[in-house]
């Protein structure tokens, strides 16, 4: 999935047409995204699908790339809708430094808001991490704050293209809670839910309904608390180059 339009931004004296990358994993996050000077793609929670929706498309036509959605929490002091501002993001041994800043007014005004914001390291994975125990794993190995499916591959793709790489992603399911099984395998090829397969997963085995409720209260949370944060995909500041 694309979605975008174009439109050119001032920075400094020099007006750069393109546009800004953002790499979603949902169609929800897509939509929150979607907007005049960005291009929008949802990888519907799948690496490969995502690398080869970025190899179809030519970096040099774009001025940086944002890695933004929700994330499953590694920090047990993260709660559902904290916000994660990326430091970097790591992938087995493979470290990208994000960008610098994403609008520090911006930061400072959603705090002033009681919207909880955190600079945090990314994890990068292939895979869902569901089970508490592998997030205390995966936490104890990378010292992540955070874990998702989409900002290594927006990273290396920055990297690869030399433009600034900047990722926020919002906490959704914590540390301390497991992800449902059901709700790893219920996202539809154009990254929307399955709703359908999560009723009829819940009539094949009701116990499952309430740890559902709780991970649905905790998706919504995430999603208002990413709707309040668009304003951070705007602005000339958005990119800043990360320093070496």
């Amino acid at each position: 999935m694309i979605l975008g339009a174009g439109a050119a931004e001032t920075v400094g004296n020099r007006i750069d047409p393109r546009p800004v990358l953002i790499v979603t994993g949902l169609v929800q996050e897509a939509r929150i995204a979607a907007g005049p000077g960005m291009i929008v793609i949802c990888s519907s929670s799948d690496p490969q699908q995502l690398r080869a929706l970025l190899a179809t498309l030519d970096p040099t036509t774009f001025r940086g790339v944002i890695s933004f959605g929700v994330a499953g929490g590694l920090d047990p002091s993260l709660k559902s809708g904290d916000v994660v501002v990326a430091t970097e993001v790591t992938a087995g041994d493979t470290r990208f430094l994000a960008a610098s800043a994403l609008n520090e007014e911006m930061i400072a005004s959603a705090a002033l808001r009681r919207r909880r914001i955190v600079r945090g390291r990314l994890a990068g994975v292939e895979q869902v991490v569901a089970a508490r125990a592998c997030k205390a794993a995966l936490r104890s190995l990378t010292g992540a704050a955070a874990v998702d499916m989409e900002s290594h591959i927006a990273a290396g793709y920055a990297a690869n293209a030399g433009i600034p790489f900047a990722a926020l992603r919002v906490i959704s399911d914590p540390a301390d809670r497991a992800l449902p099984e059901l709700a790893k395998s219920a996202v539809k090829p154009n990254g929307d839910i399955d709703l359908g397969k999560v009723m009829r997963g819940v009539v094949r085995n009701p116990l499952t309904l309430r740890a559902l409720v709780s991970t649905g209260i905790d998706f919504n949370r995430a999603l208002r608390s990413l709707r309040g944060c668009r304003g951070f995909l705007l602005g000339s500041d958005a990119l800043v180059p990360a320093e070496i």
